[in-house]
């Protein structure tokens, strides 16, 4: 390193304490490195150092060096010519933007209309957006320049292909090339065969390049822990059974009431479970565990869906909505349905005979008798009974509402910036939660109830407790809006959807990420974790559903049909089916048995990207509203699919 830029960076050092006036650390680092006054006069050198792009290029060599090194590519061997034309993208988009700092408009322009059409399909959104940026101030706070400017982009390479660009940079010295490549590319560099197109295209499309093989290492719990253990609600009955016997011998006995067979079935616990003391876990009430056996014996009756034995759908229309319609929610129960609004309102239906009833007045709770088995239902006020309630309080369209799994509260999350807390029993705000600067776009319970998550256009999800005021973790690393959020179904977890195209998975004891997942070419608009625990799928606005394993981190399946935003996914409760549906007004069912069973016979290459399945071979059926776009899927506990739609009366 020659003394020049040694200077150079010492001087943007001293610039940045001087401009945040620390007078101390600034004498003591000219005492150490025997520095002049002069040396931090700001020149165009030390604030190309600060934003990491040089000017010692000459503007007329950009083009030329831009075609040598597609001229390499092209006229490279087969077996390398895909991966060493990973590099044009990022290569092009750093030359435009070093012309642009260092005020060459005309030749970043220029490069920029010669060499962007043909670049990728899925980049052309992101040079559009960069076209506009054609002067330096342009750049500051633009969320592209940006990333690219304070973020390597990642390019996944064999050692091979790698030893060859090297060797091909080095015969050249391009310095023009070098640098951008040295300062703005990061090759994860592999052992094994070069990728094909396919292979390539399946994981490209993020804003910053692939995940890297680092990003993906980390143990994921994936698995389900085993149930806790709700034995005691069964017990009473059976010895009043049994007394009642002793205190009159002759009368006939009774057949010894056997355990509820659906408690006595023990569950195998998983390897891949995580630890029951790894994250605070509420401790389960008494309505919980009655609520629990209900749902045991739900599920009991259910259906086992598959090829041969596909769901009923029922579709909820909402009419005279369009355009004023955000988001919907059912309960777990599938006994309520919230939707939030444009206008700030959240309707609350019940999709069963009982009432939304309120709490009764302070005066009149006092002659509950609290002692009573029956004490929620006496609270509640017979005569106030409605069908739809609405609650009031935010500021700006609602743009995502989650039940709890008890059904007592509901989260709604809105442009205001807020996240509130609601009441179904008293009908009104119980907790305004303010920490997102912007707006909120979804907001999701965990299984458990007292945690949920949010994410939001700061580029941030947040994991919150009911009871803190401020949030348990921030999860920070997407360049762009975090669009949706899903619990891991053992709540150990959590996984982001993003604008960056990227799919992140959060561990929520740690606050780090675990996983690291590209290959969507749009944004992500849904998630969903199987029933297993083990894959995500992931669906937004390429119309493509994609379905990865988190175990090694990698994309497994690639499920087209769609032709238009795919907003929401669900499996069965069985697991065996996982439904899309979207914009196009279509509810597609998906084997995912039958795409487990093919992944979990192979031997999977996890060194670098395994081949991804594609195909309709794994469609079941398609069902279609009459247009009527979808918002919502849910399964019920006997796993009778229902669907929330709304009417687009202008559609043709």
């Amino acid at each position: 390193m020659n003394n020049g830029l040694d200077k150079n960076q010492l001087a943007a050092v001293l610039q940045v304490l001087k401009k945040y006036n620390l007078k101390g650390t600034e004498e003591q680092l000219r005492k150490e490195a025997s520095l002049s006054d002069e040396v931090d006069q700001p020149d165009s050198n030390v604030s190309s150092v600060l934003t990491g792009y040089k000017s010692d290029g000459d503007p007329d060599t950009y083009e030329s060096s831009y075609i040598e090194l597609k001229r390499f590519v092209e006229s490279s061997l087969d077996i390398y010519k895909h991966e060493l034309g990973m590099i044009l993208y990022p290569v092009l988009v750093h030359m435009y933007l070093e012309l642009v700092y260092n005020g060459h408009s005309d030749q970043a322009v220029s490069l920029m209309k010669k060499f962007g059409p043909e670049q990728d399909v899925y980049y052309q959104d992101d040079l559009m957006k960069l076209a506009m940026v054609t002067r330096r101030d342009h750049m500051n706070g633009n969320e592209l320049t940006d990333t690219f400017k304070s973020n390597q982009f990642i390019i996944r390479m064999s050692r091979d292909t790698l030893s060859l660009l090297k060797r091909h940079l080095h015969d050249k010295k391009a310095s023009v090339l070098l640098n951008i490549i040295q300062e703005h590319l990061y090759f994860d560099m592999y052992e094994g065969v070069a990728r094909n197109k396919m292979q390539i295209d399946a994981t490209s499309g993020a804003v910053g390049g692939e995940a890297k093989r680092q990003d993906n290492k980390a143990k994921v719990y994936y698995g389900i822990p085993k149930a806790p253990d709700i034995h005691i609600l069964s017990a009473p009955v059976e010895d009043e059974e049994e007394s009642a016997e002793q205190d009159n011998p002759d009368r006939p006995k009774k057949k010894k009431s056997k355990k509820d067979p659906l408690l006595s079935k023990k569950t195998k616990s998983d390897p891949n479970a995580p630890p029951t003391d790894r994250i605070p876990i509420p401790d389960l009430k008494d309505n919980d565990k009655i609520e629990k056996l209900k749902a045991l014996r739900e599920a009991s009756k259910r259906t086992n869906l598959g090829p041969e034995n596909l769901p009923s759908c029922c579709c909820y229309t909402l009419l005279n909505a369009n355009y004023s319609v955000c988001c919907a929610e059912i309960t777990e129960d599938s006994s309520m349905l919230a939707v939030g609004f444009n206008d700030s309102i959240i309707k609350v239906f019940t999709l069963v005979p009982q009432k939304l009833k309120a709490m009764k007045s302070a005066d009149k709770l006092q002659e509950v008798n609290i002692e009573a088995e029956d004490v929620l239902v006496r609270m509640m006020d017979e005569r106030s009974g409605e069908s739809v309630r609405s609650l009031c309080g935010h500021s700006g369209p609602v743009y995502s509402v989650s039940f709890s799994p008890d059904r007592t509260v509901l989260l709604s999350a809105s442009e205001d910036t807020s996240i509130r807390l609601w009441s179904l029993q008293i009908w009104t705000c119980l907790v305004v939660y303010k920490g997102h600067m912007f707006p909120v776009w979804d907001v999701k319970f965990s299984q458990l109830g007292y945690y949920f998550a949010s994410c939001s256009y700061d580029r941030t999800a947040r994991l919150w407790a009911t009871d803190h005021y401020q949030p348990l973790r921030i999860f920070g690393g997407h360049f762009s809006d975090v669009d949706c959020v899903q619990f891991h179904p053992n709540s150990n977890y959590i996984a982001t959807g993003s604008s960056d195209r990227r799919v992140c998975l959060w561990d929520i004891s740690t606050g780090n990420h675990v996983r690291l997942m590209t290959g969507h070419k749009q944004p992500i608009q849904a998630l969903a974790f199987s029933v297993c625990g083990r894959f995500l799928a992931s669906a937004g606005a390429d119309c493509t559903v994609l379905i990865w394993d988190l175990s090694h981190g990698h994309l497994v399946a690639e499920l087209t049909g769609h032709d238009k935003t795919i907003h929401c996914l669900a499996f069965s409760r069985c697991g065996n089916i996982l439904v899309s549906g979207g914009l196009d007004c279509s509810v597609r069912l998906w084997n995912f048995t039958k795409l487990t069973e093919e992944i979990s016979s192979e031997d999977v290459n996890i060194s670098h990207n395994p081949d991804v399945k594609t195909g309709d071979e794994y469609l079941l059926r398609t069902f279609q509203t009459k247009n009527s776009p979808l918002i919502n899927l849910h399964f019920t506990r006997r796993n009778l699919m229902l669907a929330i739609a709304v009417f687009d009366g202008m559609a043709t």
